[in-house]
């Protein structure tokens, strides 16, 4: 029972970390989508006077990357019912030409403000409608919780490595004395600490191995019926095959900078 709850006392801070650095893969995965819909769905209108190529605006600010022009003779049917056809061409004649233009991705407020500047530097562009407000403050929410939530990671990350080094200080005093009678017999420090980087990687594989059958289990069960849009809409995000790869060599890096930040430390305190 104490043989497992020292493994327990290891496997699962190493666990805590693991989620963290899948939850941030599965977090970036998920942001780009929903930054890619969130820009397909965004468009500034583009007032001009003559007609504009979307090679002259791309010319002009290169994150631009689609112009839609909006039929002027729509707009005019909403605005001349009622007034003679020669007074319609007349307004026809006079209008200018609007265009939706896309941008190539979702970007913040101060960069639509220079693409603006860029485009209404052009003569023949008359005006720029960025709608700053509504695209400022769904892009600052946005940003807010991206940062919150890789705030969160990083601090469960750190306690969490406090706990493994904690954790491996017991296992160091646990084999002490074979380590000082191999010290006697002239065994090199990495050697010596060769059976702490043993259980530190046996552990790492099965925190790994955990680790993914719970994604796992996320992805093909539980997600498609949470009811939650953003998970359902993107299942395949979850958790991915080279996610096992990233997630198992995190976990060696930890264990071996865990293991080698012990032995070292106590090395020098003997000394």
């Amino acid at each position: 029972m104490k043989f497992i709850k020292e493994h327990l006392m290891f496997i699962l801070p190493l666990m805590a970390i693991l989620f963290g650095i899948e939850f941030y893969l599965v977090f970036d995965r998920a942001t780009k989508s929903y930054e890619e819909g969130l820009r397909a769905r965004y468009s500034m209108l583009v007032v001009a006077k003559k007609p504009i190529k979307l090679s002259v605006l791309k010319a002009l600010n290169n994150h631009i990357s689609v112009s839609e022009e909006i039929e002027r003779e729509n707009i005019v049917s909403e605005i001349v019912k009622g007034v003679s056809e020669s007074s319609s061409k007349e307004i026809l004649i006079s209008l200018p030409y609007f265009y939706n233009v896309g941008l190539d991705r979702y970007i913040d407020t101060s960069d639509l403000k220079k693409i603006a500047i860029d485009l209404e530097s052009d003569i023949n562009i008359k005006k720029v409608e960025i709608f700053s407000s509504s695209h400022s403050s769904s892009y600052r929410l946005f940003s807010f919780i991206k940062f919150i939530l890789k705030l969160f990671i990083v601090f469960m990350a750190v306690a969490s490595f406090f706990l493994i080094i904690k954790q491996m200080e017991i296992w160091k005093y646990a084999h002490k004395e074979r380590m000082q009678v191999m010290e006697i017999f002239g065994a090199p420090l990495m050697l010596r600490s060769g059976i702490l980087f043993r259980v530190a990687i046996t552990d790492a594989f099965i925190a790994t191995t955990l680790t993914s059958i719970i994604f796992l289990y996320i992805k093909f069960k539980w997600a498609a019926q949470s009811g939650i849009d953003i998970m359902m809409d993107n299942i395949e995000e979850l958790f991915m095959p080279r996610d096992i790869a990233i997630l198992l060599g995190s976990a060696l890096l930890i264990v071996i900078v865990a293991v080698y930040s012990v032995v070292v430390t106590s090395k020098r305190v003997q000394e």
